[in-house]
């Protein structure tokens, strides 16, 4: 049931409506951006909605059914509010998303919630980006409970892993950089491959305070690639720190982290041919 208001629920019922779409946009690290369809800047509830043309919803389609309901947020990429360079960096990525109406008129008779969700895929082209909000119907669509597979369940670090991550972080700093996801250090660090998988979190630079997945630790050359390239160049002096990656199998659980206690996968569960063979 929503929440409405006596006037607003008047004024919708009225044969001429003065509406616009308020969206509030809440990111994990908690900035608040709020957009309007209106042609001028709205406050409401303390918050102000800039008319920007930065967000454009498309129509709403709600169904009776769990069927997951649709909603795209297009918007122009502008520096001063929705910048490219925080949607590359993941500043965006799960971050909630509420969608109201009001009587832009007279903002006194409150707002209706149409939305509430968590944005989900983001596409960007050179101008402008769309955003994909999923809503509550989403969870629904998402599965619960673990499954029997060869390779563990569990993420490294966690609490049904153990492995103290801490002690496997080490740090170094760039020497040289070949593009924004390749670069080399000058530390004798680990063999080969040992930080494949791995998180490599930058410690100062353009990127300070972003993460990216490890690829390949070549020893020989000294050199990290990242599975997707920084934001932001990559510059000499860089600092950084990562940790060793798991490739959730059991030999490496036993061989490399001593923890083959906490694995939490099942490799000698017998594979789907033999599964469903039948006597002859």
């Amino acid at each position: 049931m929503k929440n409405i208001s006596a006037a607003l629920q008047t004024h919708l019922s009225g044969e001429l409506t003065t509406l616009a779409y308020l969206v509030k946009i809440t990111r994990a690290d908690g900035v608040i951006k709020a957009f309007t369809t209106h042609d001028n800047d709205m406050t409401l509830d303390d918050v102000t909605y800039l008319a920007d043309g930065a967000v454009t919803p498309s129509s709403i389609e709600s169904r009776a059914g769990l069927a997951v309901d649709n909603l795209d947020i297009t918007g122009i990429l502008d520096s001063a509010d929705i910048a490219d360079a925080d949607i590359a960096a993941g500043f965006y990525d799960f971050a909630r998303v509420d969608v109201y109406a009001c009587n832009w008129a007279d903002t006194t008779m409150g707002a209706v919630q149409l939305r509430r969700g968590w944005l989900g895929q983001v596409t960007r082209a050179v101008t402008h980006y769309v955003a994909e909000l999923r809503g509550l119907h989403d969870l629904l669509q998402r599965p619960v409970g673990d499954y029997y597979t060869p390779e563990c369940r569990f993420d490294l670090g966690d609490a049904r892993c153990g492995v103290d991550i801490a002690a496997q972080t080490v740090t170094g700093s760039v020497t040289a950089a070949t593009d924004s996801a390749t670069f080399a250090d000058s530390a004798q660090m680990a063999a080969t491959g040992a930080f494949n998988y791995g998180k490599l979190t930058w410690a100062s630079g353009a990127n300070a305070g972003q993460s990216m997945e490890v690829k390949n630790w070549d020893l020989p050359t000294q050199t990290f690639t990242l599975w997707l390239p920084m934001p932001n160049a990559v510059q000499a002096g860089d600092a950084y720190s990562v940790y060793p990656g798991c490739d959730k199998r059991f030999t490496t659980c036993k061989n490399t982290f001593a923890n083959a206690a906490h694995f939490g996968g099942f490799p000698y569960v017998p594979g789907v041919g033999n599964i469903l063979q039948y006597p002859t």
